[in-house]
């Protein structure tokens, strides 16, 4: 049995995830952790008010922490993946699981790369179902200061760039549904460039350990396990896109015959049912899972 575990990014939180983990030692100790690291509790805002629990300075240290635990509990009990993959900010806690850095340095770098997501402007993002791949594709080429952001699935991506690109875009593209994200920037797009570079200053400073199993980056679907080309990558997922339906389609000539969703909600495991019928999936997100 061949198993990747996944882990899911911004959109996947919700209010009272991670509830049932709190009273466990282990997570007491994390959560304890997380608090003198960001100056607030985790806790809280999990079960708190969802419109704040929904901003990107406090979404992605929550689901980190969140998933890092899930992590920790499923490996006390032995198990192990084969490969891991994260969804944008999911990324983090994949590496986390995959040993390039401690809980800690993992919490510390979403801290920062929230705090600077959370001060861009300027820019718009927009959810596409059920298109034409190949109009999408001469948008994006007619279109400056547009890209394509998530490519989610076969019938399933985001667009990213400046409201009149994007707006434009809508305006050509034929879609069963056309969505536009509540983000203030436009995120994994050449408009984060700043943002880049400031988070680069914070990596320049952060050791990545070779990782203990194969991972998928977003911006290249090539397993990899050499910490510092693992940094390399991580630092363009800011400005690249997330090439997911390229990572899905790695499963199969991988021979990954399960997959396990670790965190909040089950998006990503919904795409590979759908792009990989044939593989067995697992959400792993509260004690009921285990």
């Amino acid at each position: 049995m061949t198993i990747a575990w996944l882990f899911p990014g911004q959109g996947s939180q919700a209010i009272g995830m991670g509830s049932d983990l709190g009273e466990l030692p282990l997570a007491k100790s994390k959560l304890t952790e997380a608090e003198q690291i960001l100056g607030w509790s985790v806790t809280e805002k999990c079960n708190g008010d969802e419109a704040e629990l929904s901003q990107t300075l406090y979404t992605q240290p929550c689901l980190y922490v969140i998933e890092s635990i899930l992590t920790d509990l499923l490996k006390k009990k032995e198990y192990c993946p084969d490969f891991v993959a994260g969804h944008s900010l999911g990324e983090y806690s994949a590496l986390y699981a995959a040993g390039v850095f401690d809980f800690a340095t993992g919490l510390t770098l979403v801290k920062q790369r929230a705090m600077l997501m959370n001060e861009a402007d300027g820019g718009k993002m927009a959810a596409l179902m059920k298109f034409e791949r190949s109009q999408l594709q001469e948008v994006l080429d007619a279109t400056p200061n547009l890209v394509l952001a998530n490519d989610n699935s076969e019938e399933q991506v985001v667009i990213s760039g400046t409201p009149e690109a994007v707006d434009s875009a809508l305006s050509q593209i034929k879609a069963k549904r056309a969505v536009p994200l509540k983000v203030s920037g436009a995120f994994h797009s050449p408009l984060m460039a700043d943002s880049a570079q400031k988070f680069q200053v914070v990596l320049d400073n952060v050791t990545f350990n070779d990782a203990l199993c194969p991972v998928f980056s977003n911006v290249d679907p090539t397993p990899e396990t050499q910490g510092q080309r693992l940094k390399e990558r991580l630092l363009k997922q800011m400005t690249g896109s997330v090439r997911w339906r390229e990572i899905m389609l790695q499963f199969s000539e991988l021979n990954i015959n399960e997959v396990w969703e670790v965190g909040p909600g089950k998006v990503l495991v919904g795409l590979v049912k759908r792009t990989c019928p044939d593989i067995t999936l697992k959400n792993i997100a509260s004690l009921a899972d285990f």
